[in-house]
C-alpha cells in the first residue's frame, strides 16, 4: 500500500502535466493547478521536485512559460528568472559538471 507522501507526490506531477496542457487555452486553469500541488505538498509535507520548482512563480504561484510570461537571463554563473505576471525576480545557480 501506498504511503501518504508517495500518492502526494503523485499528485503533485499529474497536477504540473495538466497545468503545461491546459496552458494554451485556460492559463488561469494551469495556475489553479499550481496553487493545488502546492497545497498538496505543504499538506502531506512533501518538497516539489526540483524541475518543477522552476516552472512557478514562487510570489504569485502563476505557471510559467518562457517567452510568454517568463524572462530567462544567464548572469554571472546563475539563472535568473523574472516573472512578467508579477515582476519579480527568482534566482538558480548553475553547477559546473565535473568532465
Amino acid at each position: 500500500m501506498k504511503s501518504v507522501k508517495e500518492i502526494a507526490k503523485e499528485r503533485i506531477e499529474i497536477l504540473f502535466e495538466e497545468a503545461e496542457k491546459a496552458f494554451k487555452k485556460h492559463p488561469e486553469r494551469s495556475n489553479r493547478y499550481v496553487e493545488l500541488a502546492r497545497k498538496i505538498g505543504m499538506k502531506a509535507k512533501v518538497k516539489i521536485p526540483k524541475e518543477l520548482k522552476r516552472k512557478f512563480c514562487k510570489h504569485c504561484n502563476k505557471y510559467l512559460r518562457a517567452g510568454i510570461n517568463l524572462k530567462v537571463r544567464n548572469q554571472k554563473g546563475k539563472m535568473v528568472y523574472e516573472c512578467k505576471e508579477c515582476g519579480k525576480f527568482m534566482r538558480f545557480v548553475i553547477r559546473k559538471t565535473k568532465a
